[in-house]
Order: C-alpha cells, then sequence, then structure tokens
C-alpha cells in the first residue's frame, strides 16, 4: 500500500506527462500548417494559390500593356475537377487551344446538394509541374472561399494567361482543381492531373 505522500508524488507525475503530451500534440498541430504547405511545394501538387502574388502579376502585366500574343504556337489546355463534399463541380469545357501570352477564360460550374449554406475552398494543382510557374490567374474562384446556398448552382470564372516563356516541349497543360468544404475536414491530396483527350 502506497502512502499519502508516495500518491501524492505519483499523481504529480502523471499530471506532469499529462501536460508534457497536451503541449507536445497542441504543437504538431500547430506546425501541420506550414507542413503541409511545405510538401505541397516541394510535390508540385495541390498548389496553394497566393492571390497577392497573382495580383502583382498580372497588375504588371496590365501596367506594361502585354500584348506579346505568340501566334505560332497552341498549347493545349485541360481542365479537370474534382470534390470532395457535397457539390457536384466541373468545367464548362474540358479542353481550350490557346496561344501563349493571351488571356483566356474558362468556367467552372459548382452546385450545392445539401439543404444548408456551405463554404468551400477550391485548391489547384497543374500537370507538368513545369508548367506552374508559367501558368498566371488574373481571376480565379480559389483566390477565397465560395459561399454556397442550399441547392445553389454557381458558374465561376478562371482568367488565365500562359507566358510566352514555357518550353517549347511542353504542348498540353492540364489544370486541375479539387472543391471541398471547408470545416469537414481537410481534402485529401489530389493525384496529379493526368491528361485525357476530351471531346
Amino acid at each position: 500500500m502506497l502512502s499519502m505522500a508516495a500518491l501524492q508524488s505519483l499523481n504529480r507525475q502523471i499530471l506532469l506527462k499529462l501536460l508534457v503530451a497536451a503541449v507536445m500534440m497542441f504543437g504538431f498541430g500547430y506546425a501541420l500548417v506550414p507542413m503541409y504547405r511545405a510538401l505541397c511545394e516541394a510535390t508540385g501538387i495541390n498548389v496553394l494559390t497566393n492571390k497577392n502574388d497573382y495580383g502583382v502579376r498580372a497588375y504588371s502585366a496590365n501596367k506594361v500593356g502585354n500584348t506579346q500574343i505568340d501566334y505560332s504556337r497552341v498549347v493545349t489546355i485541360e481542365f479537370d475537377s474534382n470534390s470532395r463534399g457535397p457539390f457536384t463541380f466541373r468545367p464548362l469545357k474540358n479542353f481550350l487551344e490557346v496561344h501563349p501570352g493571351e488571356m483566356t477564360q474558362i468556367d467552372y460550374q459548382v452546385s450545392n446538394t445539401l439543404d444548408r449554406t456551405v463554404q468551400a475552398q477550391a485548391i489547384p494543382s497543374y500537370a507538368p509541374k513545369s508548367a506552374t510557374e508559367y501558368f498566371t490567374k488574373l481571376e480565379c474562384f480559389c483566390f477565397q472561399q465560395q459561399t454556397l446556398a442550399a441547392h445553389e448552382t454557381k458558374k465561376m470564372p478562371v482568367v488565365f494567361v500562359i507566358d510566352a516563356g514555357l518550353p517549347e516541349d511542353v504542348k498540353t497543360i492540364t489544370l486541375s482543381y479539387t472543391f471541398f468544404e471547408v470545416g469537414a475536414g481537410q481534402p485529401a491530396v489530389p493525384a496529379a492531373p493526368k491528361s485525357k483527350v476530351a471531346s
């Protein structure tokens, strides 16, 4: 039988261990976001869009008056969609053929299938990874969270330019979005999009 002093000492040790475990779990949870971002940047998938970066690049291009369209080249842009949550989500066109330097718009459509309002976010990814830095979005629904009322259907534009510096061997770029409900858990990391022939 343990004495009262021994029991108190044992209780203090257990309490200290529990406090250390709680602090470690909080620290790990806090570190998950930067770790997730670093992993996404390293692998080139699930790249989180930085609205400020794209905004500066778009503003600079407009200030200079970029009219340098390379009509000698055609790049096929394929559009893909994935949803993680109560949505139907798709591009209104499966692909477009564009000239580097040409401003282009594609529309995606999303429908909320629930009887309640939801907050959602889209995360883009690109294939091949090397094309990411040449794909500049001037306007995108992925720049901010979207609010969808019960059973609301919304058409959402993406306005983009493919930089004329895109390597010559890149003939096709796939832009893929994963659309997920905010607050319903993290979305699964999408696999790198596969090129597909669209009708």
